[in-house]
Protein backbone atom coordinates (compact mmCIF):
# COMPACT_ATOMS: atom_id res chain seq x y z
CA UNK A 1 0.00 0.00 0.00
CA UNK A 2 1.20 3.51 -0.79
CA UNK A 3 1.51 6.38 1.62
CA UNK A 4 1.63 9.64 0.23
CA UNK A 5 3.11 12.61 1.22
CA UNK A 6 0.75 15.41 0.18
CA UNK A 7 1.92 19.30 -0.41
CA UNK A 8 0.17 21.99 2.12
CA UNK A 9 -1.53 23.41 -0.97
CA UNK A 10 -3.15 22.17 -4.08
CA UNK A 11 -2.15 23.36 -7.69
CA UNK A 12 1.18 25.37 -7.91
CA UNK A 13 3.11 27.34 -5.82
CA UNK A 14 6.14 29.43 -6.48
CA UNK A 15 8.26 28.08 -3.06
CA UNK A 16 11.10 28.04 -1.45
CA UNK A 17 12.11 24.43 -1.66
CA UNK A 18 14.68 22.96 0.95
CA UNK A 19 17.69 21.66 -0.42
CA UNK A 20 18.12 18.14 -1.38
CA UNK A 21 20.51 16.09 -3.05
CA UNK A 22 19.05 13.88 -5.99
CA UNK A 23 21.08 11.77 -8.98
CA UNK A 24 20.37 13.59 -12.19
CA UNK A 25 21.50 12.80 -15.33
CA UNK A 26 22.27 15.57 -17.47
CA UNK A 27 23.24 14.56 -21.50
CA UNK A 28 25.40 17.17 -23.46
CA UNK A 29 23.53 19.32 -26.22
CA UNK A 30 24.66 16.47 -28.89
CA UNK A 31 23.01 13.58 -26.91
CA UNK A 32 26.74 11.68 -27.18
CA UNK A 33 27.41 12.14 -23.54
CA UNK A 34 25.80 12.73 -20.17
CA UNK A 35 27.06 13.72 -16.85
CA UNK A 36 25.33 11.65 -13.53
CA UNK A 37 25.45 14.48 -10.88
CA UNK A 38 23.82 14.00 -7.31
CA UNK A 39 22.84 17.68 -6.07
CA UNK A 40 20.45 19.65 -5.84
CA UNK A 41 20.78 21.35 -9.40
CA UNK A 42 22.13 20.05 -12.97
CA UNK A 43 25.35 21.25 -12.07
CA UNK A 44 27.58 18.70 -10.12
CA UNK A 45 27.98 19.27 -6.03
CA UNK A 46 31.76 19.61 -5.37
CA UNK A 47 31.10 19.42 -1.85
CA UNK A 48 28.77 15.97 -2.15
CA UNK A 49 31.29 12.47 -2.76
CA UNK A 50 29.82 11.29 -5.66
CA UNK A 51 30.62 7.73 -5.10
CA UNK A 52 27.56 7.81 -2.75
CA UNK A 53 25.52 6.62 -6.04
CA UNK A 54 28.59 4.02 -7.02
CA UNK A 55 25.91 1.52 -7.31
CA UNK A 56 23.45 3.23 -9.87
CA UNK A 57 22.93 1.05 -12.48
CA UNK A 58 21.71 3.02 -16.31
CA UNK A 59 20.10 1.57 -19.31
CA UNK A 60 19.55 3.43 -22.60
CA UNK A 61 17.04 2.83 -24.72
CA UNK A 62 16.47 3.24 -28.34
CA UNK A 63 12.88 4.52 -28.80
CA UNK A 64 12.78 3.40 -32.09
CA UNK A 65 14.08 -0.13 -31.92
CA UNK A 66 12.73 -0.64 -28.05
CA UNK A 67 16.44 -2.06 -27.45
CA UNK A 68 17.78 -1.48 -24.08
CA UNK A 69 21.75 -1.46 -23.69
CA UNK A 70 23.74 -1.47 -20.22
CA UNK A 71 26.03 1.52 -19.40
CA UNK A 72 29.35 1.96 -18.20
CA UNK A 73 30.64 4.94 -16.57
CA UNK A 74 33.57 6.55 -15.64
CA UNK A 75 34.17 8.61 -12.23
CA UNK A 76 35.65 12.37 -12.39
CA UNK A 77 35.99 14.67 -9.30
CA UNK A 78 32.20 15.60 -8.74
CA UNK A 79 30.48 13.47 -11.37
CA UNK A 80 29.93 10.44 -13.68
CA UNK A 81 30.45 10.63 -17.38
CA UNK A 82 28.73 7.84 -19.46
CA UNK A 83 28.79 7.77 -23.57
CA UNK A 84 25.29 7.93 -25.45
CA UNK A 85 25.95 5.44 -28.33
CA UNK A 86 23.08 6.11 -31.23
CA UNK A 87 20.85 8.33 -32.62
CA UNK A 88 18.02 9.56 -32.36
CA UNK A 89 14.89 9.79 -29.62
CA UNK A 90 16.59 7.93 -26.76
CA UNK A 91 15.54 7.12 -22.91
CA UNK A 92 18.39 6.88 -20.32
CA UNK A 93 17.00 5.08 -17.20
CA UNK A 94 18.48 3.78 -13.93
CA UNK A 95 18.02 2.51 -10.16
CA UNK A 96 20.24 3.64 -7.20
CA UNK A 97 20.04 1.43 -4.48
CA UNK A 98 20.97 3.99 -1.55
CA UNK A 99 20.54 1.48 1.39
CA UNK A 100 19.09 1.52 4.43
CA UNK A 101 18.98 5.13 6.17
CA UNK A 102 18.10 6.18 9.87
CA UNK A 103 17.48 9.53 11.04
CA UNK A 104 17.85 10.32 14.67
CA UNK A 105 15.04 8.17 16.72
CA UNK A 106 12.98 8.36 13.56
CA UNK A 107 12.03 5.02 11.94
CA UNK A 108 14.82 3.34 9.26
CA UNK A 109 14.16 3.70 5.74
CA UNK A 110 15.32 2.07 2.52
CA UNK A 111 15.97 5.09 0.49
CA UNK A 112 16.04 4.22 -3.57
CA UNK A 113 16.28 6.63 -6.51
CA UNK A 114 15.34 6.23 -10.20
CA UNK A 115 16.81 8.57 -12.21
CA UNK A 116 15.45 8.81 -16.17
CA UNK A 117 16.76 11.84 -19.24
CA UNK A 118 15.55 12.14 -22.85
CA UNK A 119 17.39 12.68 -25.32
CA UNK A 120 15.48 14.19 -28.49
CA UNK A 121 11.77 14.59 -28.36
CA UNK A 122 10.89 15.24 -24.66
CA UNK A 123 6.94 13.89 -24.94
CA UNK A 124 5.43 10.73 -23.94
CA UNK A 125 8.14 8.47 -23.21
CA UNK A 126 7.85 6.42 -20.61
CA UNK A 127 9.51 3.58 -19.26
CA UNK A 128 6.80 1.56 -18.93
CA UNK A 129 6.29 -1.84 -17.70
CA UNK A 130 6.39 -2.03 -13.68
CA UNK A 131 8.94 0.66 -13.69
CA UNK A 132 8.70 1.48 -9.41
CA UNK A 133 8.46 5.29 -10.24
CA UNK A 134 9.36 7.48 -12.92
CA UNK A 135 7.84 11.23 -14.53
CA UNK A 136 6.84 11.36 -17.96
CA UNK A 137 6.43 15.29 -20.09
CA UNK A 138 3.68 15.82 -21.52
CA UNK A 139 2.56 18.98 -23.41
CA UNK A 140 3.14 21.16 -26.50
CA UNK A 141 5.64 23.23 -27.84
CA UNK A 142 6.85 26.24 -24.99
CA UNK A 143 4.27 24.37 -22.76
CA UNK A 144 4.85 20.88 -20.49
CA UNK A 145 3.12 19.35 -17.68
CA UNK A 146 4.68 16.08 -15.88
CA UNK A 147 3.01 12.73 -14.88
CA UNK A 148 3.86 10.55 -12.14
CA UNK A 149 3.45 6.97 -12.95
CA UNK A 150 4.41 4.46 -10.37
CA UNK A 151 4.15 0.63 -11.32
CA UNK A 152 2.61 2.02 -15.16
CA UNK A 153 -0.03 3.96 -13.33
CA UNK A 154 -1.20 7.39 -12.66
CA UNK A 155 -0.25 8.90 -9.53
CA UNK A 156 -1.68 11.09 -7.60
CA UNK A 157 -1.29 13.69 -4.95
CA UNK A 158 2.55 13.63 -5.42
CA UNK A 159 4.60 16.05 -4.50
CA UNK A 160 6.86 17.23 -7.21
CA UNK A 161 9.42 19.55 -8.03
CA UNK A 162 10.09 21.35 -11.42
CA UNK A 163 13.34 23.16 -11.70
CA UNK A 164 12.57 25.94 -15.10
CA UNK A 165 15.20 26.39 -17.46
CA UNK A 166 15.18 29.79 -15.93
CA UNK A 167 16.65 28.13 -12.94
CA UNK A 168 13.06 28.81 -10.37
CA UNK A 169 12.03 25.84 -8.96
CA UNK A 170 8.08 25.25 -8.46
CA UNK A 171 6.62 23.15 -6.11
CA UNK A 172 3.52 21.05 -7.71
CA UNK A 173 1.04 18.52 -6.56
CA UNK A 174 -0.15 15.96 -9.21
CA UNK A 175 -3.89 15.42 -9.68
CA UNK A 176 -6.20 12.31 -10.13
CA UNK A 177 -5.03 10.84 -13.21
CA UNK A 178 -1.56 11.81 -11.90
CA UNK A 179 -0.62 14.61 -13.97
CA UNK A 180 0.63 18.68 -12.64
CA UNK A 181 -0.66 21.64 -13.42
CA UNK A 182 1.53 22.81 -16.89
CA UNK A 183 3.96 25.41 -16.79
CA UNK A 184 5.66 27.67 -19.45
CA UNK A 185 8.89 28.07 -21.19
CA UNK A 186 11.32 26.22 -23.29
CA UNK A 187 14.82 24.82 -22.44
CA UNK A 188 15.87 22.18 -19.91
CA UNK A 189 13.68 20.77 -17.55
CA UNK A 190 14.17 18.82 -14.22
CA UNK A 191 11.95 16.89 -12.09
CA UNK A 192 11.64 14.75 -8.93
CA UNK A 193 8.63 13.49 -7.24
CA UNK A 194 8.89 11.22 -4.73
CA UNK A 195 6.63 8.13 -3.30
CA UNK A 196 6.81 6.44 0.33
CA UNK A 197 5.57 2.93 0.73
CA UNK A 198 4.76 1.48 4.38
CA UNK A 199 6.69 -1.27 3.46
CA UNK A 200 8.85 -2.88 6.21
CA UNK A 201 11.88 -5.48 5.39
CA UNK A 202 15.26 -6.15 5.91
CA UNK A 203 18.36 -5.06 3.18
CA UNK A 204 22.13 -6.26 3.29
CA UNK A 205 21.54 -7.13 7.29
CA UNK A 206 19.55 -3.76 8.08
CA UNK A 207 15.77 -3.79 8.85
CA UNK A 208 13.57 -1.06 7.39
CA UNK A 209 10.06 0.08 8.16
CA UNK A 210 9.13 2.29 4.86
CA UNK A 211 10.75 2.33 1.60
CA UNK A 212 11.03 6.07 -0.33
CA UNK A 213 11.32 6.18 -3.71
CA UNK A 214 12.49 9.58 -5.24
CA UNK A 215 12.25 9.73 -9.44
CA UNK A 216 14.17 12.22 -11.68
CA UNK A 217 14.15 13.38 -14.92
CA UNK A 218 15.87 15.62 -17.45
CA UNK A 219 14.36 17.05 -21.16
CA UNK A 220 14.74 19.15 -23.30
CA UNK A 221 11.09 21.32 -24.48
CA UNK A 222 11.45 23.71 -27.76
CA UNK A 223 9.85 26.41 -28.11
Amino acid sequence: MYRLVGVLTVGLLTVTVAQAHFPFIVPDEKGESAKVVFSDTLDPDDNVNIEKIANTKLTLRAVATGKDTPLDWKKDTSFYVINLPGAGDRIVFGTTDYGVLQKGDAPPFKLVYFPKAVIGKAFAQPIGGQHPLEVVADGSSGQVRFRVLAQGQPLPEAETTVLLPSGEKKALKTDKDGYTPPVQGAGRYAVYTKLIEAKKGEHAGKKYEEIRNYATLVCDIAK
